[in-house]
């Protein structure tokens, strides 16, 4: 980090859950180009990520591929040491990996699918987290960022499972927040708003058009809106920001 720039990233080094596609790969890509070396991770389709990662490098950016289920504690240690190994320890942690989220009523939802949730959205989280954290209380710096969603303030029907898997998130990284202050390590979540993205490609275009009428801005998100964001958060420009959670979503939850 250069002090004629507070938003330069340059000798950290980023992991980026669930990075292969969509908001992660725009994270990503974004934190690299703010010149970081970025650990770019998936869990599965390994021909999407190679081909996400060709594209990080032809940016111009530096990182490493990594494959790992980040709800599973051996994957998660096995990954904060390659990283390590091959990049240096993870100075900015985005907690971002995700799972299907179908839309039902809870007499649909089992148990199971529940644990689901919980297991990516607090589970992974606290996996995370307890792998990075020594290298960035050792050093006194560090950022978290959790990517939650605007559900939470919207109470979104028919999607409870989610929702409260994603305000267990909210409660976490609140906490943390103000456990990690003293060492110099920020906590933060964003908050994005419905941004279509490679999985949004069969939603109902009447869907689509229903929620795009209520967005203030009067425009859809894009991707590189949420990557502005994420490296606004891990910039030493934010250094005396935690605990909050920035929602990126044109002023839907604004009231």
């Amino acid at each position: 980090m250069t002090k004629s720039n507070p938003f330069s990233l340059e000798g950290r080094v980023a992991l980026v859950t669930g990075s292969s596609t969509g908001l992660g790969r725009a994270m990503a890509m974004a934190l690299g180009q703010a010149g970081a070396k970025v650990a770019i991770n998936y869990s599965n389709n390994s021909g999407r990520a190679e081909r996400a990662f060709a594209q990080f490098q032809e940016a111009g950016c530096q990182g490493m591929l990594a494959r790992a289920d980040v709800t599973k504690s051996d994957d998660v240690r096995r990954l904060a040491k390659q990283i390590a190994d091959q990049l240096g320890p993870v100075d900015i942690l985005v907690i971002n990996a995700t799972c299907d989220q179908p839309h039902q009523p809870i007499e649909q939802y089992d148990w199971d699918f529940y644990q689901a949730m919980i297991d990516f959205f607090i589970k992974s989280p606290f996996l995370l987290t307890h792998a990075c954290l020594p290298h960035m209380k050792e050093r006194r710096w560090g950022r978290i960022i959790n990517v939650g969603s605007e559900v939470i303030q919207r109470g979104v029907p028919n999607f409870t499972a989610y929702v409260a898997a994603k305000g267990g998130q909210n409660g976490f990284h609140r906490s943390l927040a103000t456990e990690l202050a003293p060492f110099g390590i920020t906590v933060n979540m964003i908050s994005p708003g419905w941004i279509p993205v490679e999985r949004h490609e069969k939603d109902p275009q009447a869907e689509k058009d229903a929620y795009r009428a209520l967005v203030p801005a009067n425009r859809w998100g894009v991707p590189e809106d949420v990557g502005g964001a994420v490296v606004f958060l891990a910039s030493e420009a934010a250094s005396f920001i935690t605990g909050q959670n920035l929602c990126i979503n044109g002023g839907m939850t604004v009231a």
